[in-house]
């Protein structure tokens, strides 16, 4: 006998006794599958624990996305590919993924519950702002592959966004489309946007994990905790398959090796 859900378990419970029935070996399968299905929630990741998952994989590429700004500041070649696949991972695991979640379940079930009305609102508008740099990341990457060399930032540019930036940040229009507010070369413009989403996701990574997500597991019944989880999940699989969460992080993996950070025991403080 499968996995049978509370619901169920009550069901079959109440008719039985109404019934005058007695079913000691029915009982008894009942009871093995509400164990086990115990057993399975258990051992189960949760929503919450999942999108945390996943924001280490976004850690992982701010880190790459690091890395690459580097190499360009250094005029140093990048190993062809790494910036288009470290943003095409970025795009399809937490932009179409991770943040729909985060947009049709969490932020909603947070509105109503009339908890931290403003810090949603930024955080959304943060995820409007992310896609449309990854948007210029995915294009400017093309034109990077044939223009290989840096050029040296421009003395001209104002100190604090030279600081904050590495070069005068991307401007956005009304309808949140970015426009390059200088002329440069691509690799100086696809540094620009990496450093904004950086920057723009430090911040918003750390205030999800620590005050986000803590909020709303609080408002949110052990039940409605389950059903969300079992629908990310489904949702999941759709997506990228039974083990594609495995897969992704194996792409992080080969893309760490290309730029040769893969060894964790290489940032040992001191070593």
């Amino acid at each position: 006998m499968g996995p049978l859900t509370s619901r169920r378990h009550f069901l079959c419970f109440t008719g039985s006794l109404a019934a005058g029935i007695a079913m000691p070996a029915f009982t008894t399968a009942v009871q093995g599958a509400g164990r086990k299905e115990a057993e399975e929630r258990k051992h189960a990741v949760s929503p919450l624990e999942d999108l945390m998952l996943e924001h280490g994989v976004l850690h992982r590429m701010l880190l790459i996305y690091e890395e690459a700004i580097s190499r360009i500041g250094q005029s140093e070649e990048l190993p062809s590919g790494v910036i288009a696949d470290s943003a095409g991972i970025i795009r399809r695991l937490i932009e179409d993924y991770h943040e729909k979640f985060e947009e049709e379940v969490i932020f909603p079930r947070l509105e109503k519950a009339r908890k931290l009305n403003d810090l949603v609102t930024v955080l959304i508008v943060q995820h409007q702002r992310g896609r449309h740099l990854t948007d210029s990341i995915l294009k400017l990457s093309e034109a990077v592959k044939a223009a290989p060399k840096a050029q040296k930032p421009k003395e001209d540019q104002p100190a604090a966004m030279q600081q904050i930036y590495g070069g005068t940040p991307l401007l956005f229009k009304r309808d949140g489309t970015s426009v390059f507010s200088r002329k440069g070369t691509e690799r100086q413009d696809i540094a620009t946007a990496m450093r904004q989403f950086v920057l723009m996701y430090r911040h918003h990574l750390a205030r999800e994990d620590t005050v986000l997500f803590p909020a709303f597991r609080s408002i949110v019944s052990p039940g409605e905790f389950d059903d969300m989880g079992a629908k990310f999940e489904q949702r999941g699989k759709e997506l990228f398959g039974g083990d594609g969460f495995q897969k992704i992080v194996e792409s992080v993996e080969d893309i760490e090796k290309r730029l040769g950070m893969n060894d964790l025991a290489k940032f040992t403080s001191g070593a």
